[in-house]
């Protein structure tokens, strides 16, 4: 029997690693693991996610740089700082709405 998951978080919601320096805004999710082994492997062993869990496509940024990046959930929590996310590709995805969220410009890509 295969578990069902519910994503903990959603498209257009922004959010930050719970261990690295960055954050971004979600544009797909996966239901669990849907990445090259070799990507999986290259993680060291000890902080390695499992694969069935949701995993995350974010448009990321840190202090350095813009760049998409792909995520457990267990390594997210919600970024609650009211900043707005810099990476040049959120104009593409996704509208600015009143409150300061994003939602996705075509809602039928997702």
């Amino acid at each position: 029997m295969i578990k069902a998951r519910t994503a903990k978080f959603q498209i257009g919601q922004i959010v930050r690693h719970r261990v690295f320096s960055f954050r971004g805004v979600i544009f797909d999710i996966d239901p669990e693991f849907n990445n090259t082994e070799e990507w999986w492997l290259s993680i060291p062993e000890e902080v390695r996610p499992h694969k069935d869990q949701p995993f995350y496509h974010l448009l990321a940024e840190n202090a350095e740089s813009e760049y998409v990046a792909y995520v457990s959930e267990q390594n997210l929590v919600p970024d609650d700082s009211g900043e707005p996310i810099r990476h040049s590709q959120v104009a593409e995805i996704f509208i600015k709405d009143k409150s300061g969220g994003y939602r996705p410009r075509n809602p039928l890509l997702n």
